[in-house]
């Protein structure tokens, strides 16, 4: 079992849980051995676990951040300590790295950090605060079968690009996918004209009952999905983990120096594309089948308390 240090609120006290199945408090600590003693007991068990686990670390180079329910949870603000952890991270020489569904526009501002890359649209478009790294885009005769079989359910749709998100409609599963990113469903007069330029993603509502109907006859693109009311759609051939490869092989670093979090399905092909992937303690179960290692939820400073005590801050 693996320890666990706590601090209550209110009285301050220490606690150590789950240490070879064992729980000391400081207060208990002052009954049986004196409070300096206690404190001493509690912090050299917890000090030695973590200097073995951190001797047993890859020390990454890279780091690859999902954002929904892994850097921020949904529906939900910024944690301190998140920012904290990335804040030292970049400080300690790893790069930073954003690999999301989200679009460019719909970033996240965490204070004081720069990420080196975006991997925006699950991979579809990656690119560093210099210059793009990666595009892949949904042939244009798919847009137009998506198009019809969104019609056919009664479903509107919204196009991405790499300077618009825009629908043809909407509907209460779109909205609230796109309140979860903060972002207003816009419906534009122009989205024919949209549709025929380059777009990396299409977003729409949608169960798993109706992914077969949404792809009925689409041959170039595929779901990629982390939230069960709505559904991203993306090139056959893109996705996450084609993209931390592109990302990877621009910096020039090995796989086994790299590491990723997340919390959704579509974050598996990431995971099979680093070197460790750490599942948020709120993944997927599917996700946290492929993970290397998992960490506390990402409303308990997940992120934050891995890097810590794996010797990464």
């Amino acid at each position: 079992m693996e320890p666990i240090l706590t601090q209550n609120a209110q009285s301050g006290c220490l606690l150590v849980t789950d240490f070879d199945g064992i729980a000391i408090s400081e207060s208990e600590g002052k009954r049986i051995f004196g409070s300096w003693v206690a404190c001493a007991i509690i912090k050299v068990f917890y000090i030695y676990h973590l200097r073995k686990k951190r001797s047993d670390t890859m020390k990454p180079r890279i780091i690859f951040f999902d954002i929904d329910g892994t850097l921020v949870p949904l529906k939900e603000g910024i944690r301190p300590r998140t920012v904290e952890a990335l804040q030292k991270l970049r400080q300690n020489g790893i790069r930073l790295c954003i690999a999301t569904g989200r679009t460019p526009m719909e970033m996240p501002k965490f204070e004081g950090v720069t990420f080196d890359a975006l991997l925006t649209y699950n991979g579809s478009y990656c690119f560093t605060p210099e210059r793009d790294i990666f595009k892949n885009l949904i042939p244009k005769e798919d847009i137009v079968t998506l198009r019809r079989n969104a019609a056919a359910l009664g479903r509107p749709l919204a196009l991405a690009t790499d300077s618009r998100l825009v629908a043809n409609g909407t509907e209460p599963d779109l909205e609230e996918y796109f309140a979860i990113g903060g972002v207003k469903l816009v419906v534009a007069d122009d989205f024919d004209e949209v549709a025929q330029g380059e777009v990396f993603q299409v977003l729409m509502g949608g169960r798993e009952e109706e992914y077969p109907a949404i792809l009925n006859d689409v041959t170039h693109a595929k779901i990629a999905a982390w939230w069960d009311r709505a559904v991203d759609i993306i090139p056959a051939n893109g996705g996450k983990g084609v993209a931390v490869e592109k990302v990877l092989e621009f910096y020039g670093i090995d796989k086994a120096d790299s590491m990723a979090f997340g919390d959704g399905n579509n974050d598996i092909e990431m995971f099979g594309a680093v070197g460790t992937g750490v599942a948020m303690a709120n993944a997927s179960d599917r996700l946290k089948a492929v993970a290397a290692d998992t960490c506390r939820d990402v409303k308990e400073d997940g992120v934050y308390w891995y890097c810590l005590e794996h010797g990464l801050l």
